[in-house]
């Protein structure tokens, strides 16, 4: 199904509102305008084709990490460190959260205390790019303090959090799913 452009932005939102109390949301027939996907250097999750032990995915880990630091610096709020030592196991929750067309169904997996996730994004760069990105989406949905309608907005804004994995993987069909787990 094709979604005019124009409406995206509304149905991902409707989409994140939905999911955004974490668990069990679930997004049909691949999502509808964007999550990242996974790629791993470490072949827990991914389709990554670069060779051994190249990421596929690092500009877009870094440019995630940067996104949110640049939201959170808005706020005053002290930046995140990139957890790299968790990316493989965020990817892997984007694999499987993509495999099953669930957002987040494998939260915990990687004992983040928090996590964001993009499902079935249309392009890696529209995870973290420009100013329309999943990323500035659920941004937009604070400030407030109800987390079924602000909730991604207070993870990446919550100061008890130090670190933040960055997770992709890419479906068969091109679509990109996107996790960030924080801790």
């Amino acid at each position: 199904m094709s979604i005019p452009r124009g409406l995206r932005g509304a149905v991902c939102l409707w989409v994140g509102l939905l999911v955004a109390g974490c668990g069990n949301g679930t997004v049909q027939n691949g999502g509808s305008n964007g999550a990242a996907g996974s790629g791993t250097t470490s072949g827990a999750a991914g389709s990554g084709a670069a060779g051994a032990g190249a990421d596929p995915y690092a500009a877009a880990r870094q440019a995630c990490v940067d996104k949110i630091n640049m939201f959170r610096a808005t706020l005053n709020v002290a930046p995140l460190t990139r957890w790299t030592a968790e990316e493989a196991c965020t990817d892997g929750e984007a694999k499987s959260d993509s495999a099953s067309g669930t957002a987040h169904g494998a939260f915990g997996a990687c004992k983040e205390s928090a996590q964001d996730e993009c499902p079935g994004w249309g392009s890696v760069d529209s995870i973290a790019g420009g100013t329309k990105s999943c990323l500035d989406q659920m941004w937009a949905e604070g400030p407030g303090t109800d987390f079924s309608t602000h909730g991604h907005y207070i993870n990446m804004s919550n100061p008890k959090y130090k670190m933040v994995a960055c997770g992709y993987t890419t479906t068969a069909t091109g679509k990109i799913w996107a996790a960030q787990d924080f801790r």
